[in-house]
């Protein structure tokens, strides 16, 4: 029997074609030209995971772009399921003269493998076929597996909930595995833990009927952009502590254990600094940087506008300002009910002369993964065989509603075992993938299950 070492050198050049052949679908799921796109792509992933030793494997309808679905039965009494997830839609490859090379055609640079999906995520998710392929081969595989692919999630995945809902039956497992993740370094290997949750609002502040001349008006007349700046300015005290009543309810405090990792995180405050030309780093006193940009929530104007702002002056007194603000939340924090709160402490605070609305955005829930389940420590021990150390836990200061919906719907935890790196530059032009990492992340994928499996 093969090791999968030697399982991976035999079959590299296969594994890379294969890769490229999903690469060269052009799925990009926000522009209606690539519809068709989308279902040759839901078609070729069927055709890998049958190959890869799938017992059976379909293109599903939806609300919109198809789902992928796949199934193993390892025909053990007691086995644990797990339920693989990814996306094989991709962002566009614009601006296009701004890549090396053709970004539907991979191209093998420097020990990488550049092409649009090569990390995000067909690059992520082909490591998760080829792990369970050499199980399967070699007569290895102690779970049951199940495999769902959609085609949204770049476009923030409308169909997920729906289909999540009508499928319950079929999606159930033990557990959830994700490969759409980065870790913090080549040399320093990560499982992500956290992903931060949002809420976010559009305010808008009136005034009088009309802009007035701020001479004749200006001391008698409240002016919408004033009061849009002290309520602003009230929501986060100077602790850095938000403000708004009963936002902290069900804020759980970080674990001593988790905040001992943190800390061994590489991390140079001032490169930090230095990289992003600023001064000092500020935020809620009690908290080191990493754990401000990860654990805890925030409070941010996105973006603030009104009255007159185009070349030379106008003394004019608008009758409207407006701002975008959004919230990062933790896990435990409902972001509806965070809306209603900010909603109802906007009207509280609006000073006398003004009228305010507030308009929800859209939002979604943070996750927390506990580092003490099986299937972490399953993970934690793949990590640890394939880059040569434990890997650290870290949360992530971004959000990806459908980990929580996985959640709510099916009662199950997810594992985000993620293999990208910063310099992958996935979204922008020249996404690549480390080969070298790919190839480890195969292992490590092979080992959770082993661990898993147990």
């Amino acid at each position: 029997m093969q090791t999968i070492q030697n399982y991976v050198e035999a079959n590299r050049s296969r594994f890379r074609e294969e890769w490229a052949s999903l690469i060269r679908i052009p799925s990009v799921s926000c522009q209606e030209e690539h519809k068709p796109d989308m279902l040759r792509c839901a078609e070729r992933w069927v055709a890998l995971l049958l190959q890869a030793g799938a017992d059976k494997a379909e293109v599903m309808p939806s609300d919109g772009n198809p789902f992928v679905y796949g199934e193993y039965n390892c025909h053990k009494a007691d086995a644990r399921t797990v339920l693989v997830y990814s996306h094989y839609d991709v962002m566009p490859a614009e601006p296009i003269e701004l890549w090396k090379s053709n970004p539907w055609e991979p191209e093998e640079r420097d020990g990488r493998l550049y092409a649009r999906g090569a990390d995000d995520d067909k690059g992520q998710a082909m490591i998760q076929v080829k792990a369970f392929e050499y199980l399967v081969k070699n007569g290895l595989m102690e779970c049951n597996v199940k495999f769902i692919f959609e085609g949204e999630e770049e476009i923030g995945s409308p169909s997920l909930e729906a289909f999540i809902g009508k499928h319950k039956e079929l999606l159930k497992c033990d557990i959830i595995l994700v490969s759409d993740t980065s870790m913090i370094g080549k040399e320093t290997p990560s499982l992500t833990t956290g992903l931060r949750g949002l809420a976010y609002w559009e305010v808008e502040v009136t005034g009088p009927n009309r802009d007035l001349h701020s001479g004749h008006f200006g001391g008698a007349v409240k002016n919408p952009i004033n009061a849009l700046c002290e309520m602003m300015a009230q929501v986060v005290d100077d602790k850095g502590r938000i403000t708004i009543p009963h936002f902290y309810d069900r804020v759980l405090p970080i674990p001593q254990e988790e905040r001992d990792m943190i800390a061994r995180i590489p991390f140079d405050q001032q490169a930090y600094n230095r990289a992003i030309d600023i001064d000092e780093a500020v935020g809620e006193e009690g908290y080191s940087t990493l754990e401000r940009n990860s654990c805890r929530p925030t409070f941010d104007i996105c973006g603030i506008w009104g009255g007159y702002t185009g070349e030379g002056s106008k003394t004019v007194l608008p009758s409207k300002a407006y701002a975008k603000v959004s919230c990062r939340l933790v896990a435990d924090q409902d972001h509806e009910e965070i809306s209603r709160l900010f909603a109802d402490y906007m009207q509280t605070i609006a000073p006398r002369g003004v009228r305010v609305k507030v308009t929800p955005m859209h939002g979604g829930q943070g996750y927390v993964c506990p580092i003490d389940i099986p299937a972490y420590k399953a993970a934690e021990k793949g990590f640890e065989l394939a880059f040569g150390k434990r890997p650290l836990a870290a949360r992530r200061g971004g959000s990806i509603p459908i980990i929580s919906s996985f959640e709510q719907i099916l009662g199950v935890k997810t594992i985000l075992m993620g293999f990208g790196l910063e310099q992958n530059a996935i979204h922008s032009p020249n996404e690549s993938m480390d080969l070298e990492v790919w190839e480890k992340g195969v292992i490590a994928v092979t080992e959770f299950y082993r661990q898993y499996g147990k």
